[in-house]
């Protein structure tokens, strides 16, 4: 699933099969459709470089039907069988459970549409769970009371639906990033409003807050930029980021109104100007640090996951003090989704089979680890309820899952 992340945005504009590419594919039943549904969007080495369970390539395959991949329906299966045997699962890292005194119950549901990819949830004030299926088309809602499932197709197709956020009115705000805007859905209506990005450049908006004042803020990974949006005008601003490649990628937001966003293509954290989009950038210490996905406490101190190094980081903006732990999976662990109740630090391990989810004490500076019983298939998102909870989009099993956090202690009286 990882190795697809570059292509789901060149899967819009497939052209004519490149011959230099047909020589790289094993010879089987199935190669020529496969030549056929692949080569026109990417290089075969997406392919041929790739490695998943027979699980796995279902759910790849069901995504790239989604977004126009010619696979016959009567191919289908041989296809899989082909992908399946040629390009089995590839090593990675155990995972490593750390025993502790909190409690954990994880459940979860698959989502309806196959091939969806969940990427990013989100908690609502009605108690509902959404995510977006980036590779449906469509935002997903979950209602926990009755188990219930209801997506929204998008009006613009292909839209990509990445990142979302929920108002205080309950409707859904989101990034369009195959299609270059920021929409709101309004669930009662099912009815969608898009506000397009002012600069055709900014053509992959990625990860949105909101702020104090109002405004959403917002990152555009690939064109390194990061923005603004007034939603009561439509009014949308955008400014580069000073670090040419950065990939502007997770948000956060400070008690004072002051965005922060991390880079993921560079060492940095950087701050936006609420009113000017002024950018400051503080460099971690490790050049190969590669911080993704970022959190805040209520000391308005960021924690980040720094991706590339398996560690997780802390920033104190106001002393500039970096401090960092190795995490419990090791260097190639691949931390990614985060975020924090209260002083608590939750964030999930992408890269060990299967992902965790790994819990962090900063007073006592101890990790406690659990197992994603589906295996997680990457963790690219979290968000916790107020009540401490968690909601995880699980893209490569293409399901959502809920962590119900109870402490020792109410284990003990319960029993």
């Amino acid at each position: 699933m990882k190795s697809l992340l570059p292509l789901l945005s060149a899967a819009l504009l497939c052209s004519v099969l490149p011959a230099w590419s047909q020589a790289q594919l094993p010879e089987g039943k199935g190669k020529e459709t496969v030549q056929t549904a692949c080569a026109g969007c990417h290089a075969m080495t997406t392919v041929t470089n790739a490695g998943h369970s027979r699980e796995g390539w279902l759910t790849v395959l069901h995504m790239m039907v989604n977004v126009g991949a010619p696979v016959p329906q009567d191919q289908f299966a041989t296809v899989l069988d082909y992908l399946a045997k040629n390009f089995p699962e590839k090593p990675e890292p155990d995972a490593v459970v750390i025993p502790g005194s909190v409690k954990v119950s994880i459940k979860e549901w698959q989502v309806p549409t196959p091939g969806s990819r969940p990427h990013d949830p989100e908690y609502a004030p009605d108690g509902s769970a959404w995510y977006t299926g980036q590779m449906a088309n469509v935002l997903g809602r979950f209602d926990p009371k009755t188990n219930q499932f209801k997506e929204y197709r998008l009006k613009t197709p292909m839209s990509g639906p990445h990142g979302l956020i929920a108002d205080k009115d309950g409707n859904i705000w989101f990034t369009a990033n195959f299609k270059s805007y920021i929409g709101k859905l309004d669930p009662k209506t099912g009815n969608v409003t898009e506000y397009p990005m002012s600069d055709p450049k900014a053509h992959d908006p990625h990860t949105l807050i909101f702020a104090p004042n109002g405004n959403i803020y917002f990152t555009v990974q690939s064109a390194n930029m990061v923005g603004r949006l007034n939603p009561k005008t439509g009014e949308v601003k955008l400014a580069n980021s000073p670090t040419p490649k950065s990939r502007p990628y997770g948000m956060v937001v400070t008690s004072k109104g002051l965005p922060f966003f991390v880079e993921f293509g560079a060492n940095k954290i950087a701050s936006i100007d609420p009113d000017t989009l002024a950018i400051h950038e503080y460099a971690l210490p490790h050049e190969d640090s590669r911080p993704r996905r970022v959190a805040i406490t209520p000391d308005d101190v960021l924690w980040y996951s720094d991706y590339s190094r398996g560690y997780l980081g802390r920033f104190d903006p106001k002393t500039g003090k970096i401090t960092e732990w190795l995490s419990p999976g090791g260097t190639n662990s691949q931390p990614y989704g985060i975020t924090a109740v209260g002083d608590i630090l939750w964030y999930s391990e992408s890269n060990t089979r299967p992902n965790t989810v790994v819990r962090f004490d900063p007073k006592t500076e101890k990790f406690q680890t659990w197992i994603i019983p589906s295996g997680g298939g990457v963790v690219r998102n979290m968000v916790h309820t107020p009540e401490g909870n968690l909601w995880l989009a699980c893209s490569g099993v293409n399901g959502i899952a809920f962590v119900e956090v109870k402490s020792s202690e109410k284990i003990s009286s319960r029993d």
